[in-house]
């Protein structure tokens, strides 16, 4: 009885540790649309059993990442343009209601964003494109969080999740990586100045950049 406790935590850690790795060979596109994850690959990579492999894979099934087909397996959910354009129209609607939330943000508020973002110049500097991703999600979603609209951002944090192995794509490109630090900057000046429209505008401009490279890695054009 005593040990059922200290196993079950042991394997909710391994689970949370072969999800983060899956995170992280998607960032880095180890692993691209379409392509199949190997469940005695991966546990072998990682020292684990294929009992943690198994869940954390059904796990990300469930987030929209993975798909999961009978006798063929894991494979990462590839997205068609139209789905793309889908997600990204959702984000834009709940990710401009949640800025126009947001209140006026107190120092520390401000000094966190600056604090990751610069983190991220770091990441930037070494081109660790795996961190950069990293770091790009947690600046936003600490912002988002300032609104107090947890569910509005809990459904955001889904759609960044399905669209995830495709956003990688602009980070390969050196201007693309100095541009996500310096727009960044440009929204912790609109924050600081408490100018929520033009906040909303920066974060269009910051998004639709992305979706115009989007569209031209999957051949369409953006318009």
């Amino acid at each position: 009885m005593g040990g059922a406790a200290p196993d079950t935590a042991r394997r909710v850690t391994t689970v949370a540790r072969v999800i983060d790795e899956l995170r992280t060979m998607l960032r880095t596109r180890e692993l691209v649309p379409g392509q199949q994850v190997r469940q005695e690959s991966l546990a072998a990579r990682l020292g684990v059993s294929r009992i943690p492999v198994r869940e954390a894979l059904k796990s990300l099934e469930a987030e929209g990442v993975l798909r999961h087909e009978p006798h063929v397996g894991y494979t990462v959910a590839r997205l068609s343009a139209d789905e793309l354009a889908q997600v990204y129209l959702m984000r834009r609607a709940l990710e401009t209601e949640v800025l126009r939330a947001l209140p006026r943000l107190r120092p520390d508020q401000i000094a966190e964003l600056t604090s990751l973002n610069e983190a991220i110049v770091a990441d930037v500097d070494r081109t660790d494109v795996a961190a950069i991703v990293a770091g790009n999600r947690a600046f936003h979603f600490t912002m988002f969080g300032y609104s107090g609209l947890d569910l509005v951002v809990a459904e955001i944090d889904r759609l960044w999740t399905r669209s995830e192995p495709y956003r990688t794509v602009h980070l390969y490109d050196a201007a693309g990586r100095k541009r996500v630090v310096r727009e960044h900057r440009r929204m912790i000046t609109a924050l600081r100045r408490s100018d929520v429209e033009g906040l909303v505008e920066l974060m269009n401009a910051h998004r639709d950049i992305t979706v115009a490279d989007l569209h031209a890695a999957l051949g369409r054009p953006s318009s």
